[in-house]
């Protein structure tokens, strides 16, 4: 389905403001580059699962000014007539190197890298935030949730909770990326061709004068497919006998059910789901399902495991489409290098009061170390682009904020691998854009390579992320040399 469409004027006013100083000065062929990151784990999190690529790709592929936006930013009355010329040829020519989607990553390395002339590089800026931020913050809380399910499905349910449409259909993207099943959002589905699934709601029990009308009428239009909301009058008096009545007759008349069951979606779901399992187990119904919804999220489903709920099915909505506990991931897009027009790279560093908002200077790449033995992540690695590595030489990797404290791994005893990948050069994509489905599997892959202790949901175990020595003599020189001025 093509889903295009022209975001260009999504962006914060000072992005073009901003764009017209350059263009006064003269900065047209200043290169420069900047990387996006971000400085904390979402919900408390031990790692993060980033996403909206795919998004991120279509925007910057669309990136036009059409004559409705010319005359609409010339009718505020702030930009110079040449500057508006100007931008009827305007589109990205730069190069964009990222993390592919559904990768695992951790807090300051760079997700995206983008180096181009500053007036492409500076107005990128919001869009690439807005989706990268939003879509990593939803597919890293779906990882929690279906985490807390210990291998039941999940399915998300949040489309009429989420913030918006855009949010509904991407963040259900992303919540696919994280692993979910399924998606109750049609439009998602046929967007990104990946399951939907859903029941049916109390006000079709409602429409009928008896409850077991209702579901016999259900379980004739959808034999197959046929899980029952039994929670409308009384749960264990009412809803699930009547359920059970309806799957006797289907049984009894030939009909051969392949997924069918119960949904609760209130009360107390560890009670009611064990009662439910004795009732349905001792009808005979073994295999049936017992989903679950109600004001979920993955601290809950945790918790309703410890306490023996015999709940299969989980769908999540709300606490979920809004990652209602951290509401935003906290992305932030910051100038790393200049090029002046010799083709040098001049590093750039942000001095703040406040430790960890100063950044790490330079181009920089993400290197992944890996056991060798386990395929499991050791620590990951802010380097300089030109830094090299060797697999057969022996590596000492030193915390970042505790230099005496050391990583030693003997050679050929770990694997490497750059994280960042290109997917534009000069502007022409060069990136093969996965299935959504194939990037939740790789994702699946990706948190594999995690021990546990890493993934779980409360004071989990934080990865080390080391700046390379090349990097680290850099950063200290350029901060020395700040404090000499």
């Amino acid at each position: 389905m093509n889903t295009q469409r022209n975001l260009t004027l999504l962006t914060d006013l000072y992005q073009l403001t901003m764009m017209q100083g350059y263009y006064n000065n003269d900065t047209n062929n200043h290169e420069v580059v900047f990387d996006l990151f971000y400085r904390n784990n979402p919900s408390k999190n031990g790692y993060a699962i980033c996403a909206g690529l795919a998004q991120t790709i279509e925007y910057i592929q669309n990136l036009a000014f059409t004559e409705a936006d010319i005359a609409y930013l010339d009718s505020l009355n702030l930009f110079q007539k040449d500057f508006l010329e100007y931008l009827r040829n305007f589109k990205f020519t730069g190069d964009i190197y990222a993390i592919p989607e559904g990768t695992v990553v951790f807090p300051m390395e760079p997700l995206m890298r983008v180096k181009a002339p500053i007036f492409e590089a500076q107005f990128v800026e919001t869009a690439l935030l807005n989706m990268i931020n939003h879509q990593s913050l939803i597919a890293t809380k779906a990882a929690r949730v279906v985490r807390a399910a210990e291998g039941d499905p999940v399915l998300e349910f949040g489309l009429r909770r989420a913030q918006g449409p855009d949010a509904g259909i991407y963040g259900a993207r992303a919540a696919m990326i994280g692993g979910c099943a399924g998606t109750s959002n049609v439009l998602t589905g046929q967007m990104f061709n990946v399951p939907v699934s859903g029941t049916h709601a109390h006000s079709w029990v409602m429409s009928f004068d008896e409850e077991i009308e209702a579901f016999r009428a259900y379980a004739k239009l959808f034999p197959n497919k046929c899980i029952l909301l039994v929670d409308t009058y009384d749960t264990l008096e009412s809803g699930v006998p009547n359920a059970i009545k309806v799957f006797n007759e289907m049984k009894a008349s030939g009909v051969e059910m392949s997924s069918y069951g119960i949904r609760l979606d209130s009360g107390d779901l560890a009670y009611l789901s064990k009662k439910a399992r004795q009732m349905l187990d001792e009808a005979g119904h073994t295999d049936a399902i017992i989903s679950a919804s109600c004001d979920l999220d993955e601290m809950l489903i945790a918790d309703l495991k410890r306490q023996g709920a015999k709940i299969t099915l989980w769908g999540v909505g709300t606490n979920l489409i809004t990652s209602s506990d951290c509401p935003a991931f906290g992305g932030i897009y910051k100038l790393a290098t200049e090029i002046d027009k010799a083709g040098n790279e001049i590093p750039k560093i942000k001095i703040s009061d406040n430790p960890e908002k100063v950044t790490n200077p330079g181009t920089k790449k993400v290197v992944r170390v890996y056991d060798k033995k386990t395929g499991k992540i050791v620590a990951d690695i802010i380097a300089l682009d030109n830094e090299e590595f060797d697999e057969s030489k022996s590596l000492v990797l030193y915390e970042t904020n505790a230099r005496w404290k050391k990583i030693k791994l003997k050679a050929n005893t770990y694997t490497l691998r750059d994280l960042l990948v290109p997917v534009f050069k000069e502007g022409k994509l060069v990136y093969d854009v996965p299935q959504t489905m194939d990037v939740r599997a790789y994702s699946k892959e990706e948190l594999g390579t995690l021990w546990d202790e890493y993934k779980r949901l409360v004071n989990p175990q934080i990865m080390q992320v080391v700046l390379s020595d090349g990097l680290y003599e850099l950063k200290a020189k350029m901060l020395e040399n700040y404090k000499k001025d």
